[in-house]
Parts: structure tokens; C-alpha cells; sequence
């Protein structure tokens, strides 16, 4: 059974849980269909504020991802998020992937739980789910929160789209219709330190929050992103793409959302159709 955990099980749990952490952020879904973005008087740097801000009042949110994954190449997926309590449900295909179908992912109750196909199940003595308890995991030297890709599972998801705040070049590309609704496209290029010097008038739970977001993408090696956000009527975000080159490759990843604000239900898998992580590696080093 060792041999499983760090095996394909392992690498391909880790990939999707970092996958699973980089997707999930972003900002906030469609609301009217009858606006046309913000004022005309107001400049892109103050929209893009403005949207920004609206973030901090998230309490769910679902969305639609697609794009590449430094590392793991083509994915694509939805996903619905709840902030407090935090928890999560994803179900993600990696292109190229040899498994039977969509990869899923479920975070509730501090643990992580990956599988739901019969790839898990060839694996794993019949269990069809494998559930990361990280503070369990915690206490093991080769597999940790981070490395599974969760060490952000605490941050709120919403940061990520509001770092076009911290451009020095945001500019408006236009108006455009996206998943149905008029929205006004910005843009501008991003670098982890104006990042980082832009949240020191922030307050400290927003500061914070953003800091953890950014946390992620200096351990992917990413120094600068190039940033297009769509903002629709009610200074909302209703997609973001995020592009940079990181030490394993490139990243170009588009969020879209769909709703927010709306009850978010999430529950741990049978307990009979899990194998827990934690307890297999006690075994392994007892026996």
C-alpha cells in the first residue's frame, strides 16, 4: 500500500490539489444582464478598485475554469466554494490524464478528499476516495499541506482577481459580453512586489488574505503575470485570466463565475469508500 501512496496516487493527488488551490481563486460571479460595465467617468484604475473591494463581502461562489497548469498541462472544471466554514467541491480533467473520468475534489472539515473514480479504486483495495487530513499530515516530513496543495485552503478564494489593484499599467480594452453579460474588459501587467507594496494601506485581515494568495505563486517561481478582468454593471468580477511564466512552465488560467452569495453544501465521501491517508502511513511504518 505504500508503494500506492507514493505512486501514481501521490503525484496524481498533488497535482490536482494544487490545481485544485491555484483555481480556486477569483472574485465574483454575473449579476445584471442590462449594464454595460462601470461609469464612464470612472478611470480603469478605480473600477478595477472598486470591483476589487466588492470581494471582501463574499460568502460562496461557483465557477467555471479552464487553462494550463504549470506542470500538469490542459485542465478544466466547475467548482463551488463556501468561505465560512470553509469548504469546497471540484470536479477537474486534466487533458491527457489516464483516468476514467473527471477528477474530484472535496474540502470540508480540514481534510481533503480526492477520487471518486474507479482509477482510485484499482489502487487503493476497493476505496474510491483518499482523504488528506492536514493536520495529520502535518507531522509527516515528506508530505505536507503545501506540497498537496492546500496550504492556502485557509485564505479567502476571492484574492486573486484583485491583483490588478497592484498594476502600475491597467488600461480599459473595451466592452465585451461574457457568459451573457455586458462587461468592460481591463488590463494591465502585475509583479509580485507592487503586489506585495500595494496591500500596506489595506487592512490587516484583507492584507492578509492577499498575502497567502500571493504565497503560491512565488513557490511556483512566478515574478510577473499579465492580467484581464471583465467587470460587469455592479463593479462585480465576472471572469479574470491570469498568465506567467513559472519554474515548471507556463501559466494561463481563465475563471469564469457563475454565481455568489448563494448556500453552498458540501459533504465528506462514505467513510466506507475512503482510504485515509494519515492511517496508511502509520501501518506502513509499523508493519
Amino acid at each position: 500500500m505504500e508503494s500506492a501512496v507514493r505512486g501514481p496516487v501521490r503525484r496524481r493527488a498533488m497535482g490536482a490539489g494544487l490545481a485544485a488551490v491555484l483555481l480556486a481563486g477569483g472574485a465574483v460571479a454575473c449579476q445584471k444582464d442590462d449594464k454595460a460595465g462601470q461609469s464612464p467617468a470612472m478611470t480603469p484604475a478605480a473600477a478595477v478598485a472598486k470591483a476589487a473591494k466588492n470581494t471582501e463581502d463574499i460568502t460562496s461562489l461557483r465557477y467555471r475554469m479552464t487553462g494550463k497548469v504549470p506542470g500538469e498541462g490542459q485542465v478544466s472544471g466547475e467548482a463551488a466554494m463556501s468561505m465560512k466554514p470553509l469548504a469546497m467541491s471540484m470536479k477537474m480533467t486534466v487533458k491527457g490524464q489516464a483516468t476514467d473520468g473527471p477528477v474530484e475534489i472535496r474540502l470540508v472539515d480540514k481534510a481533503m478528499y480526492i477520487g471518486g473514480n474507479a482509477d482510485m479504486a484499482k489502487e487503493m483495495d476497493g476505496k474510491t476516495w483518499i482523504k488528506f487530513d492536514m493536520s495529520a499530515l502535518g507531522a509527516d516530513k515528506e508530505m505536507n499541506a503545501d506540497q498537496l496543495g492546500a496550504g492556502q485552503a485557509d485564505k479567502n478564494p476571492a484574492s486573486e482577481s484583485t491583483f490588478l489593484t497592484g498594476s502600475k499599467d491597467v488600461k480599459k480594452v473595451g466592452t465585451e459580453t461574457v457568459g451573457g453579460v455586458k462587461t468592460t474588459h481591463y488590463k494591465g501587467t502585475v509583479t509580485v512586489a507592487d503586489l506585495k507594496a500595494s496591500l500596506k494601506d489595506e487592512s490587516k485581515t484583507v492584507r492578509e488574505q492577499r498575502e497567502k494568495s500571493l504565497q503560491q505563486y512565488e513557490k511556483m517561481g512566478i515574478d510577473s503575470m499579465t492580467m484581464d478582468m471583465w467587470i460587469d454593471g455592479d463593479d462585480h468580477t465576472k471572469q479574470f485570466r491570469m498568465r506567467g511564466e513559472a519554474d515548471k512552465g507556463p501559466m494561463d488560467m481563465t475563471i469564469l463565475f457563475l454565481d455568489y452569495n448563494k448556500p453552498v453544501t458540501v459533504t465528506a465521501p462514505p467513510a466506507k469508500d475512503t482510504a485515509d491517508l494519515a492511517e496508511m502511513m502509520k501501518q506502513a511504518q509499523s508493519g
